[in-house]
């Protein structure tokens, strides 16, 4: 493996910034994590191409990142390269039917708030999630009864050493929190099926949602968001809480008073707190409820 040919096969030679050691911390709503070896954000598909194509020459492991928004990196950061989609990748077109393609870097809450100013309905319920487009149709993001997968037609992805594939949704399995489109792939964009609606009635839902998570969420603080998934029909939440957790800490690391199944950044916390918090949250779940919680939050760089 060489990173050093690798960054300077792609520095200055393709529409993108290549920068070696930037702190993951910089990189992720938790605002932890150290150096990866090699970050680009590839503002082109060509230069994206051009990434692929060269780490896999020089035997670079990478991943491919959004807003980090659901990234728990490691205190040692990540020996290989991590990707990131730029300017190319943020754009979006609307069709007089209701169709939207966004690009897999626009940001959702940029979806949201474009689609309710053109009086479309079917994306209210992704007020207030944090992250890309590209992040919300690979984890099918959403609520308990609302996820993308259900307004989505299909999704642009690309094969490494094939090229552009296209997959209609009905040919995608859209889990609760997962989906079975290729992790080998890249996720460049995806097209949505929206409907007219009331442009006030769109507006009154979103403010709601928005409102609903500013009292129920610790909005504002570095997290990742829900650290557990919800087992069935149980609240990860809910049972966190019951076990007496809220407030429980490790270093900076600690359970969030306002919702249990957030471990916020109070401040200085490093991914071993985080873990270690997690894991004591884990097991005292499964000694009391016999249950054994499944992490939402990716870990990157912590080895297998």
């Amino acid at each position: 493996m060489s990173v050093f040919n690798a960054y300077m096969s792609l520095s200055g030679a393709i529409d993108a910034d290549v920068i070696r050691g930037e702190r993951l911390s910089h990189r992720t709503t938790y605002r932890i994590g150290g150096p990866a070896a090699l970050f680009v954000c590839a503002n082109t598909y060509e230069a994206l191409l051009k990434t692929v194509e060269v780490l896999r020459e020089e035997r670079v492991p990478w991943v491919v990142m959004g807003k980090g928004s659901n990234i728990l990196a490691a205190d040692t950061g990540y020996d290989g390269c991590v990707i990131t989609l730029g300017r190319e990748f943020s754009r979006m077109s609307f069709a007089d039917d209701g169709r939207v393609t966004a690009g897999a870097a626009l940001q959702l809450s940029k979806l949201v708030s474009e689609s309710m100013k053109r009086s479309l309905t079917g994306l209210e319920f992704c007020a207030g999630i944090p992250g890309t487009v590209g992040g919300a149709v690979s984890m099918d993001a959403g609520t308990r009864h609302e996820w993308v997968g259900a307004v989505i037609e299909d999704v642009v992805s690309l094969r490494p050493g094939k090229g552009l594939v296209r997959h209609a949704a009905s040919e995608v399995e859209w889990g609760y929190r997962v989906t079975s489109l290729p992790t080998t792939e890249i996720i460049l964009e995806a097209t949505f099926c929206l409907q007219p609606g009331d442009h006030d009635a769109i507006a009154r839902d979103v403010e709601e949602r928005l409102r609903r998570r500013s009292q129920s969420q610790p909005m504002g603080r570095p997290c990742c968001g829900s650290v557990f998934r919800n087992p069935g029909s149980r609240s990860a939440a809910v049972m966190i809480e019951a076990c007496g957790l809220k407030g429980y800490r490790v270093g900076g690391a600690v359970v969030s008073d306002v919702h249990a199944n957030f471990i916020v950044n109070d401040g200085g916390a490093h991914a071993h707190d985080v873990v270690e918090v997690m894991r004591h949250v884990h097991d005292a779940v499964r000694d009391k409820y016999e249950i054994d919680l499944q992490p939402e939050v990716k870990l990157l760089g912590f080895g297998a």
